[in-house]
């Protein structure tokens, strides 16, 4: 369920990443789960260098890296018209479900010589990044043979810029950390220049905060503004 208590739909919308390591969403290259995963996991991990030296009784925890979040969940496809499905779905088979998928997540771009970025966005769940592994098991079948259901599971793996980690490796700052308050007439480029002194970390800013647009900013919201070096 959204804030507004109204049905929310696991959607993985297509994402271009600029020169500068902002990334623009593309919701004309979008799926949208016919039913919602019964659970998630999000994973987070830290890797230490725990190999000892010559001569070292003990071994210290040394810290190695922050390893980028993985989310993994299952998703359910079904064609019997058990599932109540839009309109413009209505004629779509199972195997054009999975299509549409594979053409948003598992594409290869011919362009950039990799798969494209994605979000995952439902509910509290927002994940720039990439498909790292997906299995398709298909349980259900008409007699011609073709399926009928299927079962998706589906991890990603996530996306963080340069700017994005040197903001991340930071956040314990107290003295440059800001939570501001959004005011009428203030635009996110305005505020970057008012606390950085620079514009141009607009983009970074947004994506910290998770924005859709920087441009439509609302007066009382909360914003946080990550310490840069």
């Amino acid at each position: 369920m959204s804030e507004s208590g109204a049905k929310s739909q696991l959607t993985i919308t297509r994402a271009e990443i600029a020169a500068n390591g902002s990334m623009t969403v593309d919701r004309t290259k979008s799926f949208t789960a016919m039913l919602n995963p019964s659970e998630f996991k999000h994973r987070r991990e830290i890797r230490y260098n725990t190999k000892p030296t010559l001569g070292q009784i003990g071994s210290d925890t040394r810290f190695s890296a922050v390893q980028p979040d993985t989310v993994n969940f299952s998703i359910l496809l079904d064609g019997t018209g058990v599932v109540p499905v839009a309109a413009a779905d209505a004629s779509k088979s199972v195997a054009d479900h999975v299509k549409a998928l594979n053409d948003v997540i598992y594409k290869y771009d011919g362009e950039d010589h990799e798969p494209d970025h994605v979000r995952l966005l439902w509910g509290t769940l927002i994940l720039y990044g990439r498909l790292q592994s997906m299995a398709v098991q298909y349980t259900l079948f008409k007699p011609s043979g073709d399926p009928l259901r299927a079962k998706i599971d589906l991890e990603f793996v996530g996306f963080m810029s340069t700017k994005e980690a040197e903001l991340a490796a930071n956040r314990s700052s107290p003295d440059l950390s800001h939570l501001v308050v959004v005011r009428a007439g203030d635009t996110l480029p305005l505020l970057c220049n008012r606390i950085y002194g620079d514009a141009a970390y607009y983009p970074e800013v947004a994506r910290y905060n998770r924005l859709d647009s920087f441009r439509d900013l609302t007066p009382g919201s909360r914003l946080h503004f990550p310490p840069l070096e």
